[in-house]
């Protein structure tokens, strides 16, 4: 659901003064833990460490972001891999192709002996 229009977006008044400082371009990693803030065109050119729950993931802001929330682009959730015993034949057969092509490819690139 998204914000009522008369309120306007959401910036996190402590991240605005975080930015006041700084300039455009700055190596600084700017770490917050305020994932709901609406990234604001102020915002445009700086690095942001996103709090995820467990550490802060670095967040280059450029202009195709503005209106979206800095927590879009730092996932809470790290996906593994699909499991199952399909998924470990077709890793297996993967592996397999793998290790044959190593193999012809050495072959063919040393000289027979006579």
């Amino acid at each position: 659901m998204s914000r009522s229009l008369k309120k306007g977006p959401y910036v996190d008044p402590r991240v605005l003064k975080k930015i006041e400082g700084k300039q455009v371009g700055d190596k600084t990693v700017i770490k917050t833990w305020s994932r709901a803030c609406t990234i604001a065109p102020e915002m445009v050119g700086f690095t942001f460490g996103v709090h995820n729950g467990r550490d802060f993931l670095s967040v280059y802001v450029t202009e195709e972001m503005v209106g979206h929330k800095l927590g879009e682009f730092s996932p809470t959730r790290k996906f593994q891999r699909h499991g199952g015993k399909i998924q470990k034949e077709m890793e297996s057969a993967a592996k397999q192709r793998e290790l044959d092509a190593s193999k012809a490819a050495k072959s063919a690139s040393t000289p027979k002996k006579k």
